[in-house]
């Protein structure tokens, strides 16, 4: 299948990178475009790929000899692995101009020349000189959130004004197409995708996302980024999200933080919801305690298997909370009544449903006080 030398941007996001022999390099996430200031026509820089170590890295567009519906070629397999990194005057095309509010003077679309309309895809084609340049630019009128649907226009760059690096820091800018690449995403992918985007960006989109949704991506970024983000949000925002995030890493995120700004944060939290998240940090985060749930799954001995395997369930739980049930003598709510033993996953998985979870009880698993000494 032969090549193309014109395609729109929208259409190369999630395309597989591969090498001169096929070898797989990553995915493509994003196209780096250089704004100009004298208005000439932007240049599209490279390729933002994602490799499998969700690592984003930048591919210049000299390297790239192939685009066909469901790969992009290299040149070369070997590729730079330095992190991407955008420079003065360069800016994603999905991640920041799509969604830009701009002006159409195209003659044969006079309908267009006063009306509210915004970039929703990008054409680039390849020059003489192998230079790609964005050349076409795809709008569509009406304001953004009205739910009917608006007809598309493809009109020449030399008819579009608006795409400037001023009108890219414009509030709110490209923050709808942001949120619909991230629909289906699992946290830690849009935490890594949240990390490459300038703070201003970062702040917009983290400000649009659902609480749930953020708290699942908040506890995925590293300790730094999360308390840039929890102060970015506002005191308000932020005990809504720490509310919604697991009691561990509320706690772990809480700690970070100056004991007066923290404290202040966990008044303002619900009781139901803080209480937990205080008992986590009454113990050194070097410690067992430091580590610990405190949402385990507890049953009493006489719980069937049907029934701990339906508890197991929950997708709500972590992959390791999941894997492990506490066995207790009523009541199962702390403080419980005495620990008999625990039962895995496994061994769940191996029992008739009707036979109960006392049976198969493992009492071995080494005890620890909540100040023993932990190493992560």
């Amino acid at each position: 299948m032969s090549s193309v030398s014109k395609v729109f941007v929208a259409r190369l996001v999630g395309l597989a990178v591969l090498g001169p022999d096929g070898e797989s390099i990553g995915r493509v996430r994003d196209v780096v475009i250089s704004i100009r200031l004298s208005g000439q026509q932007p240049r599209a820089l490279g390729l933002a790929v994602e490799l499998t170590t969700r690592r984003r890295i930048f591919v210049p567009m000299l390297r790239v000899t192939g685009i066909e519906p469901q790969a992009v070629t290299l040149n070369t397999g070997t590729v730079s692995l330095r992190k991407l990194v955008l420079r003065p005057g360069e800016a994603l095309a999905i991640g920041q101009i799509l969604d830009t509010r701009v002006r159409v003077t195209d003659p044969d679309l006079p309908e267009l020349a006063d009306a509210d309309v915004t970039v929703v895809d990008l054409g680039i084609e390849r020059t003489r000189t192998r230079d790609w340049v964005v050349s076409r630019v795809a709008v569509r009128a009406g304001r953004r959130g009205l739910r009917r649907r608006h007809e598309t226009h493809v009109v020449e760059w030399s008819s579009v004004q608006g795409i400037t690096q001023s009108a890219l820091n414009l509030p709110g800018q490209g923050v709808a197409q942001a949120l619909m690449q991230f629909e289906g995403m699992r946290a830690a992918d849009v935490a890594n995708a949240l990390r490459e985007l300038p703070p201003k960006r970062r702040g917009e989109i983290a400000s649009a996302l659902e609480d749930e949704r953020l708290a699942d991506v908040l506890q995925e970024l590293p300790s730094d980024d999360q308390k840039a983000m929890l102060t970015a949000l506002g005191r308000d925002r932020a005990v809504t999200i720490l509310e919604e995030m697991d009691p561990d890493d509320a706690a772990d995120l809480l700690g970070e933080l100056p004991d007066t700004e923290a404290e202040a944060l966990l008044e303002e939290m619900d009781p139901e919801e803080s209480e937990p998240v205080r008992r986590l940090l009454l113990h050194s985060p070097d410690t067992a305690g430091g580590v610990m749930t405190s949402e385990p799954i507890i049953v009493t001995a006489s719980t069937t298997i049907a029934e701990a395997l339906a508890r197991v369930r929950n997708p709500d739980l972590t992959p390791a909370a999941a894997s492990i049930i506490f066995v207790v003598r009523p009541p199962t709510a702390t403080p419980t009544g005495k620990y008999l033993g625990c039962v895995h996953l496994q061994a769940l998985l191996r029992e008739p449903p009707a036979h109960l979870v006392g049976g198969i009880l493992d009492t071995d698993l080494v005890q620890l006080h909540p100040r023993t000494p932990w190493r992560r």
